[in-house]
């Protein structure tokens, strides 16, 4: 069998357009699904950022709140230390300790 080469040609550009229209139909398939992919990665994202935010929240609250506590602990301490210092020195000013400090007067002896 005998191919003329108009008729090969014209195979050619017949199978080169087929195979173009085919391409495009595969491209716009594929992108239709990376677009479908991409916004569904876009909600698990922001689902994701929504939960780490929430998360990051809860543990500032957490260290907030115990850092309150060390705080109060701390008060409550030096509150407590003081008031022995100043008993201590108010002591000492009675029985005229040199350099205690009378409290109530707050004079040096």
């Amino acid at each position: 069998m005998t191919f003329r080469p108009r008729t090969l040609m014209a195979v050619a550009v017949a199978m080169s357009l087929g195979l173009v229209a085919c391409t495009e139909a595969e491209q716009d398939e594929v992108q239709a699904e990376t677009n479908e992919a991409a916004a569904e990665t876009g909600a698990v994202a922001s689902e994701v950022g929504n939960d780490l935010q929430a998360g990051a929240a809860q543990a500032g609250e957490v260290i907030e709140s115990g850092a309150m506590k060390a705080a109060q602990a701390v008060e409550e301490g030096a509150g407590d230390l003081a008031d022995r210092l100043e008993t201590n020195q108010a002591e000492a000013a009675a029985e005229g300790r040199p350099g205690a400090v009378d409290p109530a007067t707050d004079t040096r002896q």
